[in-house]
């Protein structure tokens, strides 16, 4: 076992990933109508294999083969049936009489099991968890709607796996219109669809419900969630409200963003009436996919070498050839288009504009607690 583990792991094979809830309990109830002509069968064999080697005095391996055939009614000619006693014929009749009954019943069972449609349900939903359980930073995505449709197209051109919950019927007809690859028929409040969802790895959640009571539940929900089993790092949490009142409680119940579309509207729209030459900045620099400018807010930890040192010490434009063009203090106050004067504080935030590349590699420099070897070069 020891040298398994080793060939394994040079050759860097992983255990396939499996689900908190793996319906097999659900499965094994519907199969449990499968055991009585199982029985039957084998009780039927046992009794024409035992009665052969008495009744015709067959070897073992005959026995078997003659109650075989003759239990399947498929014939005979095989073994010498012309010489059966009139015991054996007797004998003979009443197993194939047996076997039609047994597969006959067995046949109306495996009918109705199919008919039914729970069988084919659970087996689809338990390939769907399966499925599920191999994501890792995924985002859960609760409710269908309008909204919901949009989101999920951007979190696939992004390539950020998701799944929706949604505990209408419908479901399944909206995930074959929209193309969502990994989707669940449940109440996305309760902890068995979360054990589902497989929340444990996920990076977050987005609920766009347009009932303010789903949100709160769900919210609440997943904070529970979170301490219950003791997480390493809190879910990011997305919702919506028309109600600028509902904002400030959809925060407070422990929503990290909070979305109003009216809004958002009402910005939007007046940005365009003020600046119309602003018009599609968002769409060709923000929200373009193939974009190769990324802007990103890192937060600069405690330890972190650049703590009280000025922005320009940091080199970070000429390292990562990203900017910082704004800065976020620990209280909230937002500096933007700092000068090199500026110093980074403990736990503060800079917003960087850059290609990704340059970003993560800044967040890694942020990240040491010693300064960086390639500022030698700077």
């Amino acid at each position: 076992m020891n040298l398994l583990s080793r060939i394994r792991k040079f050759l860097h094979w992983e255990a396939s990933p499996k689900p908190h809830i793996t319906l097999n309990d659900e499965l094994y109830a519907q199969l449990q109508p499968f055991r009585t002509p199982i029985i039957l069968v084998q009780l039927c064999m046992i009794i024409g294999t035992l009665g052969y080697i008495y009744i015709e005095d067959y070897s073992i391996m005959n026995a078997i083969f003659q109650s075989g055939y003759t239990f399947t009614t498929v014939g005979f000619g095989s073994l010498n049936e012309g010489e059966f006693s009139a015991a054996g014929q007797i004998f003979t009749v009443t197993l194939i009489i047996l076997g039609f009954t047994v597969f006959t019943v067995a046949v109306g069972i495996v009918v109705d099991v199919v008919r039914r449609g729970e069988l084919s349900k659970i087996l689809k939903e338990r390939r769907m968890l399966y499925k599920i359980a191999r994501f890792k930073k995924h985002f859960v995505v609760c409710y269908h709607n309008e909204y919901t449709i949009e989101v999920t197209k951007q979190l696939r051109k992004n390539h950020i796996p998701f799944v929706v919950l949604d505990p209408r019927e419908e479901i399944h007809e909206w995930a074959r219109e929209y193309k969502y690859p990994a989707y669940l028929h449940t109440e996305p409040h309760a902890e068995i669809s979360m054990l589902k969802a497989h929340m444990a790895s996920a990076r977050g959640l987005i609920t766009l419900s347009s009932s303010t009571s789903d949100n709160i539940a769900l919210i609440a929900s997943v904070r529970l969630f979170e301490r219950e089993h003791c997480l390493p790092r809190p879910y990011y949490i997305i919702s919506s409200s028309d109600s600028m009142e509902d904002v400030e409680k959809l925060k407070k119940l422990g929503a990290d963003t909070v979305v109003s579309p009216t809004k958002l509207t009402a910005q939007r729209v007046s940005a365009m009436a003020a600046r119309p030459d602003m018009e599609n900045l968002l769409e060709e620099f923000l929200y373009r996919s193939d974009n190769p400018l990324n802007m990103q807010e890192i937060e600069v930890p405690k330890f972190s070498w650049a703590v009280l040192k000025k922005l320009k010490e940091t080199h970070i434009r000429q390292i990562t050839n990203t900017s910082v063009i704004g800065i976020t203090k620990k209280d909230g106050k937002f500096l933007a288009m700092p000068k090199g004067d500026v110093l980074v504080t403990s736990e503060c935030k800079l917003l960087l504009i850059g290609s990704q590349a340059g970003i993560n590699m800044t967040r890694d420099i942020l990240r040491r607690r010693e300064k960086p070897k390639e500022l030698r070069y700077v």
